[in-house]
């Protein structure tokens, strides 16, 4: 079995690397990722892609292509669609992905983003699993997310940039706006009040 990884940095390539390699596994890194931005970002994390590959002996093989333009338009649509920016995120890259393995003679794929504790694991794998259909090739499930502490020390041995936020301008935002954490804080207490209520309903009426 020859496999293509995507892979999201370095960082994230330390554990489902390591895994990898102990199941024996034929594979190739596949770096692809145009929801990084801006272009600093982007360009320290595929710098660290290509550190880690070299320190590992792993193949890599990158899109270097930096495209904000063309990710900004494709996630503001989504979202004016009613749909996610998020999920439109991971069809871009897995389609990719699926449709590189399939062009290039890999059996199946997979990506890194199974190793993250912050994405929508479940959201992802049918992505990926409709994408491999479509494409006529393979997806390997792992749930890399055990392993996640494991690969941030990993990571830090190995001295690989660690990024502060998930890789689009709009996560960015998210990271360090005062005025997003305080109105998500308001909105959670919000839900908990909400919650909190319901459930003494509940056991008045029982």
């Amino acid at each position: 079995m020859k496999l293509l990884l995507h892979i999201c940095c370095g960082p994230c390539a330390c554990y489902p690397v390591k895994v990898l390699r102990e199941r024996e596994i034929d594979f190739d890194c596949y770096f692809f990722n145009p929801n990084i931005h801006p272009y600093m970002e982007w360009q320290r994390r595929l710098k660290a892609a290509k550190e880690f590959a070299e320190q590992t002996n792993v193949t890599l093989i990158t899109d270097e292509h930096y495209m904000l333009r063309n990710f900004l338009l494709k996630a503001m649509q989504a979202e004016s669609a009613g749909g996610s920016r998020c999920a439109f995120c991971y069809s871009w890259r897995l389609s990719e992905a699926a449709r590189y393995a399939k062009e290039n003679g890999y059996d199946t794929f997979s990506s890194t983003l199974f190793y993250s504790i912050y994405q929508n694991h479940e959201l992802m794998k049918k992505i990926a699993e409709y994408f491999a259909k479509k494409e006529g090739v393979e997806f390997y499930y792992e749930d890399f997310r055990k392993g996640w502490q494991e690969g941030i020390d990993e990571s830090i041995e190995r001295g690989l940039y660690r990024q502060p936020y998930c890789g689009c301008i709009f996560s960015e935002e998210e990271r360090y706006s005062k005025e997003i954490r305080k109105r998500r804080r308001k909105e959670n207490k919000a839900k908990k009040c909400a919650r909190l209520e319901a459930e003494m309903r509940g056991n008045i009426e029982n």
